[in-house]
C-alpha cells in the first residue's frame, strides 16, 4: 500500500476545491498547488492529520489564492427549490441558460455533478 493509498481520505477532501497535485516521490506525497480560502486549506490539512505518521509522510505546498472576504464579497446565493436545475437558475440569474457551468464551478465544494442538485442547497452565483 502507498502513501496515495493511505492518504486516499486526504485526497478525496481535496477534490473541487485543490487545484495541483499529491504525488509520490522519495518516499514522501508532496501536496503541492492551491486552494481558494483558508477554510478549505484547513479542511485539507485536518484531512491529512488523521494519519498519525503524517509528519514524515507527507510535504505540502498548499497556497491560498482568496481569503474569505473574496469568496463572499460580491457572491449572491440563491436556495434550490423542488424542480431547479443549474440551467434554470443560470438562465435567472445569469441570462443564459448556457451558463450553468459557471455556477456548477463556483459551488464545486458542495457539487460533484451538475445533473444533481437537491432542494435546500445554497449555492453561489458568481
Amino acid at each position: 500500500m502507498g502513501l496515495r493509498d493511505t492518504y486516499a481520505y486526504a485526497i478525496q477532501q481535496s477534490k473541487g476545491k485543490f487545484h495541483g497535485s499529491a504525488e509520490e516521490r522519495n518516499g514522501k506525497l508532496h501536496f503541492k498547488g492551491t486552494v481558494a480560502t483558508e477554510a478549505e486549506k484547513n479542511e485539507i490539512w485536518t484531512a491529512i492529520k488523521t494519519i498519525p505518521t503524517w509528519k514524515d509522510d507527507v510535504e505540502a505546498d498548499i497556497q491560498v489564492t482568496g481569503g474569505p472576504a473574496a469568496a463572499t464579497a460580491s457572491a449572491t446565493t440563491y436556495t434550490v427549490k423542488a424542480g431547479d436545475t443549474l440551467s434554470k437558475i443560470a438562465k435567472e440569474h445569469l441570462g443564459n441558460a448556457g451558463a450553468y457551468m459557471k455556477i456548477f464551478e463556483a459551488n464545486k465544494d458542495q457539487l460533484s455533478d451538475p445533473d444533481k442538485i437537491k432542494p435546500g442547497q445554497v449555492l453561489r452565483i458568481p
